[in-house]
């Protein structure tokens, strides 16, 4: 299983609404990730909205976010979430800046 690490940054004036909508993400959403090799997703956010994310995967970021993009559910997920993201309305998922893993202790 590898682990992946990225950061993204919401809108600080929209962290409160972005954190409502993860409180009730779609069920539908929720069964793609995992069917296409998310697992163990975390997202931890600052306050000032610089967001660090956190899955578990059998494969690399590319791979799993391809997986996503032949995902009907997640374009409407995206779609939603767009707004919320700094940058040029951009999809969050292309957004993303992955992290290099120095460490990790089991």
């Amino acid at each position: 299983m590898n682990r992946v690490g990225f950061l993204l940054k919401v809108k600080e004036d929209m962290i409160p609404e972005y954190k409502r909508h993860h409180e009730n993400v779609w069920p539908e959403m929720l069964e793609a990730l995992s069917r296409t090799g998310w697992h163990n997703y975390s997202l931890f956010m600052r306050e000032d909205g610089l967001m660090f994310g956190y899955f578990e995967t059998p494969h690399d970021l590319d791979t799993a976010l391809a997986g996503m993009d032949k995902e009907e559910i997640n374009t409407r997920w995206q779609d939603l979430m767009a707004p919320f993201f700094e940058g040029a309305g951009e999809h969050a998922d292309k957004m993303m800046v992955e992290l290099e893993e120095v460490f990790h202790l089991d």
